[in-house]
C-alpha cells in the first residue's frame, strides 16, 4: 500500500531531523554488526602483529617456548579474525534491541555452506520410510 502525500511529506521530515542528530547517528552505528565485525577485525590484526613480534624476539633471544607462544597468539589470533570476517559477511545478521542474534530461515538451512551434521540430518529426514 503506497503512502500518501501527507504520509511522505512526514517521513521525509524525520528522515531530515534523524539525519542531523549526531547522537542518533552514533547510536545507530552503535548496534550495527558490522562496525562491531570490523572493530574486531582490527584488534585481532593488533593481536596478530604483537604474536608475530613475540615469535621472532623468541627467536632472536633463543627461547623457542617464548616463540611457540607468539606463534600460538598469532593462530588463535588469526583464526578469530577469519570468524569475525565470515560473521560479517553472513547476510542473515540482524539487530535485535541493540545486540547481534543470528537468524535461520524456515527451511532451517541458511545460505551459505551447510556443515557436516546439517547434511547428515537432511539425508536422516528424506530417507524411506522403511527403514526406521
Amino acid at each position: 500500500m503506497p503512502l500518501s502525500e501527507h504520509e511522505q511529506r512526514l517521513f521525509e521530515q524525520i528522515e531530515r531531523s534523524l539525519a542531523e542528530d549526531p547522537k542518533f547517528a552514533s547510536a545507530v552505528r552503535a548496534s550495527d554488526p558490522r562496525f562491531h565485525a570490523r572493530r574486531r577485525l582490527l584488534v585481532a590484526a593488533g593481536v596478530i602483529i604483537a604474536g608475530l613480534a613475540l615469535l621472532v624476539y623468541g627467536a632472536v633471544i633463543k627461547t623457542p617456548p617464548l616463540a611457540v607462544a607468539g606463534f600460538v597468539v598469532m593462530l588463535a589470533s588469526a583464526a578469530y579474525a577469519v570468524q569475525s570476517h565470515r560473521r560479517a559477511q553472513s547476510p542473515d545478521l540482524h539487530v535485535v534491541g541493540g545486540t547481534t542474534s543470528r537468524r535461520r530461515p524456515r527451511g532451517g538451512r541458511s545460505g551459505r555452506k551447510s556443515s557436516l551434521l546439517d547434511r547428515m540430518e537432511d539425508r536422516w529426514r528424506q530417507r524411506p520410510e522403511g527403514h526406521r
